[in-house]
């Protein structure tokens, strides 16, 4: 029987498909307090908020010029990849 507090969390293969990041870089991520997760169970097996995971991703993307249908507009796409 499954928690109703755990039911809507992610485990760290979900998170890191969603990221598009290897599992222990989320994992490494998650060790140096970058990204929030909470430890579950007799082994620790972390977890992740869906809404901190839409929060950072939000975050993330704040100041990125976007076109009228939301994607970046080319030119400043560079840009960021470089930085990142």
């Amino acid at each position: 029987m499954k928690n109703s507090l755990t039911d809507n969390m992610l485990t760290v293969r979900e998170v890191s498909q969603i990221l598009h990041v290897h599992s222990n870089t989320l994992r490494r991520w998650s060790d140096l307090g970058l990204i929030k997760a909470y430890r579950i169970g007799p082994r620790g097996d972390r977890r992740f908020k869906q809404e901190d995971i839409t929060l950072m991703l939000l975050e993330e993307n704040k100041g990125i010029p976007t076109n009228a249908n939301g994607s970046m507009t080319i030119d400043k796409t560079d840009e960021y990849v470089i930085s990142r």
